[in-house]
């Protein structure tokens, strides 16, 4: 609650009135967009980075968000109704509560099929600027939008549908805000105000958010270092920034606990260690008992263990094998002379010769 005492209003209002100044001249400059309104956002600065991370919902006394702003809401199917049926049914819901901020309504159904494609789920983040959805489908969404919605900070804020005050509750979390603190910096932002309102309506929203995440804060001691307004295309103006005081509170809750807590710590310490040196002492003289035990058993085995003597076995001496002649040489026949061959066919002749001239027949004398 330092925060929200310290916090000056006259301050807070000059640092408003400046960057409104600043947005008008640069809209003066740029006439396409004199319409438009810009985002006026809180950058909180913490001394610490928390352990956990946080979504923080901050609700606003002025709505923060424009009526030319497109509002898309996620139902569940309805039970034995088609998806136009869906759409017609919770249509008639916000009317008779008189809910009137709701541009279009998509079923659970529509969404699985027709913005199944990327492009598709571009074209409808696009589309919007807030994006609400039915308590009761919240954890089916993510698998459907993609990344690009978390990205893009546009993911679905979730409301009760079957609430008696619905439009008490839709009312909240559209004008609301909400601030998200992570585990990974000191450095948050939240969206707080338009250019569009009035200098002391920023104001109010401004108090309203800097007590709401004073008191949210899952954190102790002295938790917020420098708060900062700016809008889209601003630098950031100073707000609150805190004492040096802070910091050396910080530093003595570290270096300084109790005396009493401190000693009872230290001799709870100084006994888990002789406690611990005890048994390591202990487990360590037992091994090595237990080595030199096996190692004198393992001694006495070998002496009581006889030698036996190891005798050379001959091995046979192999002969030599002969070489046999191969196959291919013994079919192998050896040349005839030449001078042979003529006369052998010379001695054939003769005795042909001879064979005729015995054979011929003698003539009988009368």
């Amino acid at each position: 609650m330092a925060e929200k005492a310290l916090l000056d209003r006259p301050q807070v209002k000059k640092a408003v009135q400046a960057l409104q100044a600043f947005l008008k001249n640069k809209a003066s400059g740029e006439a396409l967009f004199l319409d438009e309104t810009q985002h006026i956002s809180l950058l909180f600065t913490l001394w610490k980075i928390p352990k956990e991370a946080q979504t923080i919902r901050i609700p606003l006394p002025h709505g923060q968000r424009s009526d030319t702003e497109e509002i898309c809401l996620f139902t569940r199917d309805e039970p034995n109704m088609t998806s136009e049926q869906t759409q017609r049914f919770y249509k008639k819901l916000l009317q008779e509560r008189g809910v009137k901020s709701i541009s279009e309504i998509i079923p659970y159904k529509v969404l699985k099929t027709e913005y199944k494609p990327y492009e598709a789920k571009r074209r409808l983040l696009g589309n919007f600027d807030l994006f609400i959805s039915d308590d009761r489908i919240r954890r089916l969404l993510p698998s459907h939008l993609g990344k690009h919605f978390y990205k893009s900070k546009k993911e679905p804020l979730c409301v009760n549908l079957q609430s008696k005050h619905l439009a008490r509750d839709i009312e909240r979390v559209v004008q609301g805000t909400s601030l998200k603190v992570t585990n990974k910096g000191c450095c948050c932002m939240a969206r707080v105000a338009h250019s569009g309102m009035t200098a002391d309506e920023v104001t109010e929203n401004i108090e309203a958010a800097v007590q709401t995440v004073v008191t949210k804060l899952r954190m102790k001691g002295p938790v917020i270092k420098l708060i900062h307004i700016k809008s889209q295309t601003s630098v950031a103006l100073p707000v609150y920034t805190s004492d040096l005081g802070h910091l050396s509170v910080l530093e003595s809750k570290k270096a300084q606990t109790p005396k009493g807590k401190e000693s009872a710590a230290t001799k709870q310490t100084k006994k888990n260690k002789t406690e611990d040196k005890e048994q390591a002492d202990a487990t360590a003289e037992g091994k090595r008992k237990v080595k030199k035990v096996k190692k004198n058993k393992a001694a006495a085995e070998e002496e009581e263990e006889e030698i036996p003597q190891l005798v050379p076995i001959e091995t046979p001496i192999k002969k030599p094998k002969l070489e046999k002649p191969s196959k291919k040489k013994k079919l192998e026949k050896a040349p005839k002379p030449a001078a042979l061959k003529k006369g052998t066919k010379a001695q054939r002749k003769l005795i042909k010769k001879t064979d005729s001239k015995v054979k011929r027949k003698v003539p009988k004398v009368k």
